[in-house]
């Protein structure tokens, strides 16, 4: 199955946070433990595709892939925020787009040839700053692409 991130309204390149004070903030996709497909914070709009294999036992169904993170029945893809310095990446927050959490005919649908699971997400949370933690709607919404 394929999934389309796309996100929406970024936060911009400058954050301060816990640590000090990011000015070169980016986005993207954790795979394993890095960074992939990074997007500067003050993009217009960012869109990422995952491959995701989707795998079925009578205990339910199973997402796997490099960038499909967490234990089975809580599985999910990292949007991770980092300040980027040349070929360094300070990661300082991450998101967790929950795969469980998408309803199972959407995902079935997905699967099917030529369609794709849309995530789309609000980068910028409520105070201005880059989106973490477990994502849920309104700064979410799953469909069929």
């Amino acid at each position: 199955m394929l999934l389309e991130i796309r996100g929406r309204h970024l936060p911009g390149r400058s954050f301060a946070h816990s640590d000090g004070n990011a000015t070169n903030v980016h986005v993207g996709v954790q795979v394993g433990r890095k960074p992939a497909d990074l997007v500067p914070g003050d993009a217009e709009a960012a869109t990422w595709q995952v491959e995701i294999a989707l795998r079925r036992s009578a205990d339910g169904l199973d997402f796997a892939g490099p960038a499909v993170q967490g234990r089975r029945g809580d599985r999910f893809v990292y949007l991770t925020w980092g300040d980027v310095d040349g070929d360094e990446f300070a990661m300082f927050r991450r998101a967790k787009l929950m795969l469980g959490a998408v309803d199972r005919e959407l995902v079935e649908i997905a699967d099917s040839p030529g369609r794709r699971l849309v995530a789309t997400v609000e980068l910028t949370d409520e105070r201005g700053g880059p989106r973490c933690a477990r994502l849920r709607p309104p700064a979410i919404a799953f469909s069929l692409g």
